[in-house]
């Protein structure tokens, strides 16, 4: 892939979000309208563009590569929870001491990593995605949840589990699986309304992402030398990590290109859900996610060069 095609279509994706910051000024999509279409986005749009994504005939060799990169995501999720736990373990103020490790460790990996990976590699690169994309989902809803919580109820631990469970996209990714091995083709009809439904995932997931920038208000006294900590761990530090420990498990081609591009998105929104479910001050939460999502316009260039190079 071209340094040149990846920054074109970072910027193209950046437009559509200035698009979503100019609708929320204007005051075109209020709170709810952003919820909704962020429900339609998970439940709807992104299970129909991973299914899509499944369905071809199965490779051994593709299906091997599937197993590396996941084998390679638990390896750098590990590596990421011990840096930042020894990071950010310190930090008195508990909540800043929460959002920097959460900030640092998960990526924005749904709402910009799919987009960005299907834009650049179409359904190859959606294929691979998804190892990220449950990764994400199983870390954050077990080591992520408990970063918030204070509790260590049975209740919780079961929750956190129904959560993974019952996420669309994971069960998604399970039906795109036994799509694969089967090499199982969808009636025309249903093949597509499903890549219909899928074609709107990139605009509206940055649009979504850009009202929501619409919304920051960053006084210097937020802008925290730990919130720029996080920032160059989850937006430089943590993608290179992925790539040398990907490349050390033999994972090439689309399969290390689109684990990379997952890794070296910006932090995740939930970051500002966690701390409000937590009751805690959600500002520095809301100041890491907007600068590590407008910095991501350079660093993700940066990531891939310095791959380029290795």
């Amino acid at each position: 892939m071209a340094l040149g095609q990846l920054t074109n279509q970072i910027v193209l994706m950046f437009v559509l979000m200035l698009i979503g910051v100019l609708i929320n000024k204007v005051g075109f999509m209020h709170t709810q309208t952003s919820n909704d279409l962020t429900n339609i986005l998970l439940y709807i749009v992104s299970p129909c563009l991973i299914i899509g994504a499944f369905e071809q005939n199965y490779s051994a060799t593709r299906m091997k590569q599937l197993m590396l990169v996941c084998v390679g995501i638990f390896l750098f999720y590990i590596v990421e929870i011990i840096i930042a736990k020894f990071s950010f373990g310190r930090i008195s103020n508990i909540n800043l001491q929460r959002i920097t490790k959460y900030g640092s460790i998960y990526s924005n990996a749904g709402f910009m990593g799919i987009p960005l990976t299907s834009a650049l590699f179409g359904n190859a690169g959606v294929f691979f995605a998804v190892a990220s994309l449950a990764g994400f989902n199983i870390f954050s809803w077990t080591h992520g949840v408990s970063l918030f919580k204070t509790s260590k109820k049975e209740t919780d631990h079961w929750q956190n589990f129904r959560e993974i469970i019952i996420n669309p996209n994971i069960i998604a990714i399970f039906l795109g699986l036994g799509i694969f091995l089967i090499s199982f083709k969808m009636p025309v009809p249903v093949d597509r309304v499903i890549h219909y439904v899928s074609s709107i995932n990139t605009p509206l997931s940055m649009i979504v992402i850009g009202n929501s920038l619409g919304n920051i208000r960053i006084s210097r006294q937020l802008i925290d030398w730990h919130l720029w900590l996080a920032i160059f761990f989850r937006n430089l530090l943590f993608p290179i990590v992925a790539m040398f420990i990907l490349q050390a498990l033999t994972v090439s081609g689309v399969a290390l290109n689109t684990t990379v591009l997952m890794a070296a998105c910006p932090t995740a929104g939930l970051v500002v859900l966690f701390t409000l479910q937590a009751y805690g001050d959600a500002s520095p939460a809301v100041a890491l996610m907007s600068l590590s999502t407008i910095l991501s316009l350079a660093t993700i260039p940066i990531v891939f060069a310095l791959m380029m190079a290795f």
